[in-house]
């Protein structure tokens, strides 16, 4: 039998634009115009109501005909997006505002290298790219040769001759008093968004997000949030304060600071990247209390000697998603905090637009819910799950298997990837790749990963497409290759990647010192860092393959394991 969420249905979700439901809502009239965003490199501010009238602005510049002066976009002539920005204030005004005309955006990772923005590209098929001025000498002949001319392309941020910004098409809209477009309607299966994803195998993909998905979510959190207040002794009398500093192109940070933080007052103080030393400076100085954290951040900040020496009594909740956190680091961060926070875990993954399991808060459901010590959660409204074995049978009761879920947030699909889309999605269940096994009160644990793609900083990373970049090299140096994440992380749980290479003719002529050079270079010039090789180059006689064909990954990473016990044995001996 499915797993029930333990919490009770949602109100019918209504069938409108997503923009509309996080912005258009009633209570929000009783709303003053408090900061709704800070630059915390600058300072600058923005209040509420200033940034709901900035999105309308923007969606009508980005929106109105090409004669009325406007862009002309719009996802019924086929447009799609590209966004390739730092974390900005008008980050969130650009989605808003592609929300509101329903014209669909593809997220692109800020971190791309060229061999990725080609990818992405084309895999997107953006008809218009709003990018980073610093960004632009490099994305230039990329989108030239994915057919997108550069009457195109605008600056996000910065200014560049020839192309307008998109502070200067938000301006031009306003001055010249264009109408201004009312919010557009939106169905169920409405396009919104495309977040790149690994998936579980292969090469990364485009995940369709509806605005149907979003409305799930909003839901979904809208009463989580009812029911964590309802346990407290008092309502909160302003706005909560939280640090924004995950990539907003990112699943995790797109809905925790484009979505989440329009469902209750909060000001978000907005970094444009992780800085460690800034951020403890922020927490004191602008009374932060809610931390939206990764494992690797996490490991970061138990481990640096300012933590201690930082005023971190305004935090009352913390959160980590993205991977798998060990309860013995959760401990370590809540033994700086003086004061008792709610440390809240959650599992997702983009196929499923956001979160599938979190820890419940504190006292929720009248007491009947609490978080558990190494529990990734229980699932969230309207959701249910499966875990099955191997051979497709319903798993018992803490015996582990991979998860399937089902519900309003599971994804589309894969954009343009029939073949995928049908290998992960069967018959409106959503295969996660991941392994988890479920007690007998509904809580979930992880168990491990199914699936070929590893985790680095929260961030997926695909062996394949390291595979494909190393047999790509111009001087052909290998004819054969593996990736495969092996221990290495900033934690205990996290794998770093690591290829085992089969040298060619041109490969043994140059020399295997040579050789390891050569491919570092050239990954690590084409390839984001958290994608690098930290796990090392190895190059061996033959790839273990079993008789189907099959590259046996886990031989080669057993042996890797083995010979790193040795030598930390041998080590200790000394």
């Amino acid at each position: 039998m499915p797993i029930k969420s333990p919490y009770p249905a949602t109100p019918a979700i209504p069938e409108v634009n997503a923009h509309y439901a996080l912005l258009r809502r009633p209570d929000q009239a009783q709303w003053s115009n408090f900061p709704i965003h800070i630059n915390a490199e600058t300072g600058q501010s923005r209040g509420f109501k200033d940034f709901v009238q900035r999105v309308e602005w923007a969606a009508t510049a980005l929106g109105s005909p090409v004669d009325k002066g406007g862009l002309g976009l719009s996802g019924d002539n086929g447009d799609m997006i590209g966004i390739m920005s730092a974390n900005c204030m008008d980050y969130i005004t650009f989605a808003h505002a592609c929300l509101y005309i329903t014209t669909p955006f593809a997220l692109i990772s800020s971190y791309s290298k060229p061999f990725e923005l080609k990818n992405t590209l084309t895999l997107s098929r953006a008809t218009c790219l709003f990018i980073d001025e610093k960004f632009l000498s490099m994305a230039l002949p990329i989108a030239k040769e994915a057919g997108l001319p550069s009457t195109r392309i605008f600056i996000m941020t910065g200014n560049a001759p020839g192309y307008k910004n998109f502070s200067q098409l938000i301006d031009e809209a306003r001055t010249k008093n264009f109408a201004v477009l009312n919010v557009q309607p939106a169905k169920k299966n409405t396009l919104a968004y495309l977040v790149f994803s690994s998936g579980t195998t292969g090469l990364p993909k485009a995940v369709m997000i509806s605005h149907g998905n979003l409305l799930g979510v909003i839901a979904q959190y809208s009463l989580l949030g009812q029911i964590a207040q309802k346990g407290k002794s008092t309502e909160p009398n302003e706005p909560f304060k939280v640090l924004a500093f995950l990539p907003l192109h990112h699943t995790y940070g797109f809905f925790t600071f484009i979505i989440g933080m329009f469902l209750f007052p909060t000001t978000s103080i907005i970094m444009s990247q992780w800085n460690i030393d800034l951020a403890l400076d922020l927490i004191p100085k602008y009374r932060i209390n809610r931390l939206p954290l990764i494992p690797s951040i996490v490991y970061q900040l138990v481990h640096h000697p300012k933590l201690a020496k930082t005023d971190l009594t305004s935090i009352t909740y913390v959160n980590s998603g993205a991977a798998y956190l060990s309860p013995k680091l959760a401990e370590k961060l809540s033994s700086f905090i003086p004061q008792k926070a709610d440390f809240i875990e959650g599992y997702g993954m983009s196929e499923g637009t956001v979160a599938t399991l979190r820890s419940p808060a504190p006292g929720s459901l009248d007491g009947r819910l609490n978080p558990r010590r190494g529990s990734t959660g229980v699932l969230l409204p309207n959701l249910v799950a499966k875990i099955l074995r191997e051979d497709g049978t319903e798993a018992d009761v803490n015996e582990v298997g991979e998860l399937w879920i089902k519900g309003p947030t599971v994804s589309l699909g894969y954009w343009n990837n029939e073949k995928a889309t049908k290998e992960t999605f069967v018959d409106g269940w959503l295969k996660t790749g991941d392994k988890f096994r479920v007690n007998e009160d509904g809580y979930f644990f992880f168990a491990d990963r199914a699936k070929d793609t590893l985790k680095v900083s929260g961030a997926q990373v695909s062996p394949v497409e390291i595979e494909d970049l190393l047999l790509a090299h111009p001087k052909k140096l290998i004819e054969d290759v593996t990736v495969a994440g092996v221990s290495g992380g900033r934690t205990s749980d996290e794998k770093v990647p690591r290829a085992w290479i089969v040298l060619s003719c041109e490969g043994k002529n140059l020399g295997e010192a040579t050789v390891i050079k050569e491919l570092e270079r050239w990954h690590q010039k084409n390839l984001s860092k958290y994608k690098w090789l930290r796990g090392g180059i190895e190059i061996v006689n033959e790839i273990p393959k079993s008789p189907t064909g099959k590259v046996l990954r886990r031989e080669l990473q057993d042996r890797f394991e083995q010979r790193l016990v040795h030598t930390k044995k041998a080590m200790s001996k000394l």
